[in-house]
C-alpha cells in the first residue's frame, strides 16, 4: 500500500467541505419538508460519491486501501442507521418542526464530523505510540456489545442528558421555535429557543457515537485517512437518509443485536491483530476481506429477519438500543442524591 500524500488529504477534505456546505446552504436557505423523491435522490447522491471514491481510492492507491475503505464505510453506515433512531427519538421529544429538521441534521453531521476527526487523531496517535490499544478498542468494542445486546429493547432517555439537563440549568429557554433560531428574546432577555437544546443533545448523542465508531472502523484499518473519508462518506448521506427511511426505522426490530454482533467481533479482531504482534505471531489475525463478508452478512440477516418479525408480528416495534438501562440510570441518580 501506497502512503497518502498531503495533495490526496488537503483534496479529499476540499471535497467533503464542498459537500457539507452544499448540505449546510440548502438546509438554510430553503428551509422545507423533505419529501421521498427529494430524500431518495440525496440518498442515491451520497452513496455514489462515496462508492465512487473508493473506486478511485482502489484504482490509486490499490486495492488493499479499496477494500479497507468499503469495509470501514459499511461499518459506520451501519452504526449511522442506529444513529438514526436517536435522531428520531430527538426530533420526537422536543417537537421539531419539519421544515427545520433537516437543519438540525446537517449541524448534527458538521458536529459529529468534528468530534470524529479528534478522536481519529488521537486514536492514530495512541495506536502509533503504544500497540496495546488494539487490546483496549477491543475490550471496549467487546463491553459495549454486551451492554447494547443486554438493552436491545430500550432506547436513549434523551430527557436524562447530563448537558441537556445543564443547559437548561444555566440558560433562560423559551417553548417556541421562532423561526428556526437559535437565539431569540424572551421578556426582554436574550434566550435559548428549543432548537439550541435540541443541538446540545445531539451534540452529546454524536460525542457516544463517537467513541464506538472510531474504536470500530480502527478495527478494519490503521490507516488514519481510510478511518477519516469512511466515517466521513457514511456521515454525509446521513441527512437524506433520515427523511428516506424515517417510517421504515421502526421495523429493523434486530438492528441493534446486529450491531452488537458486528461490534463484539471487531473487538476479538482488534484483540487477536494485538496479541500476533506482542504475544506471538502464531495467533492468527482475521483478514480484512472476511471481516467485510461477516459484517455485510450480519446486515443482511438482520435486515431479513427483521422485516419477517413485523410482517409476522406487526405490533414489533424497533428501538436504538441504550448501554444503560433506564432502572440503572435511576439507581444512580438516587446514589448521588
Amino acid at each position: 500500500m501506497g502512503e497518502i500524500s498531503l495533495t490526496a488529504w488537503l483534496v479529499t477534505i476540499g471535497l467533503i467541505v464542498g459537500l457539507l456546505a452544499l448540505d449546510l446552504v440548502l438546509a438554510a436557505l430553503r428551509p422545507h419538508r423533505v419529501g421521498f423523491r427529494e430524500a431518495v435522490f440525496w440518498s442515491v447522491f451520497y452513496i455514489g460519491v462515496a462508492v465512487a471514491f473508493g473506486v478511485v481510492l482502489a484504482m490509486w492507491a490499490g486495492p488493499q486501501f479499496g477494500t479497507e475503505y468499503f469495509a470501514g464505510y459499511i461499518v459506520e453506515k451501519s452504526l449511522s442507521v442506529d444513529n438514526l433512531f436517536v435522531f428520531v427519538i430527538i426530533m420526537t421529544t422536543f417537537a421539531v418542526p419539519e421544515e427545520h429538521q433537516h437543519k438540525v441534521l446537517t449541524f448534527g453531521i458538521i458536529l459529529a464530523l468534528i468530534m470524529r476527526a479528534v478522536f481519529i487523531l488521537l486514536g492514530a496517535t495512541l495506536i502509533s505510540l503504544f500497540s496495546f490499544m488494539f487490546l483496549i478498542f477491543g475490550a471496549l468494542l467487546i463491553w459495549t456489545a454486551v451492554q447494547l445486546f443486554r438493552h436491545r429493547d430500550e432506547d436513549p432517555d434523551i430527557q436524562d442528558n447530563g448537558l441537556v439537563k445543564l443547559t437548561r440549568r444555566v440558560l433562560p429557554v423559551t417553548d417556541r421555535y421562532d423561526d428556526g433560531r437559535l437565539v431569540t428574546r424572551l421578556d426582554g432577555r436574550r434566550a435559548v429557543t428549543p432548537l439550541f437544546i435540541v443541538l446540545v443533545a445531539i451534540g452529546s448523542t454524536d460525542l457516544l457515537f463517537a467513541l464506538d465508531s472510531i474504536p470500530a472502523v480502527f478495527g478494519v484499518t490503521d490507516e488514519p485517512f481510510i478511518v477519516f473519508t469512511a466515517n466521513a462518506f457514511a456521515l454525509l448521506g446521513l441527512r437524506a437518509l433520515y427523511f428516506l427511511v424515517h417510517g421504515l426505522l421502526d421495523r429493523l426490530v434486530y438492528l441493534s443485536t446486529g450491531l452488537s454482533i458486528i461490534l463484539a467481533f471487531i473487538g476479538v479482531k482488534l484483540i487477536l491483530h494485538w496479541a500476533h504482534v506482542d504475544i506471538d505471531p502464531r495467533v492468527p489475525e482475521i483478514p480484512t476481506e472476511v471481516s467485510l463478508i461477516v459484517i455485510v452478512v450480519v446486515l443482511v440477516v438482520t435486515t431479513v429477519a427483521s422485516l419477517v418479525k413485523v410482517r409476522r408480528d406487526p405490533t414489533a416495534r424497533a428501538h436504538a438500543g441504550s448501554l444503560r438501562s433506564h432502572h440503572e440510570e435511576e439507581a444512580g441518580a438516587e446514589r448521588r442524591r
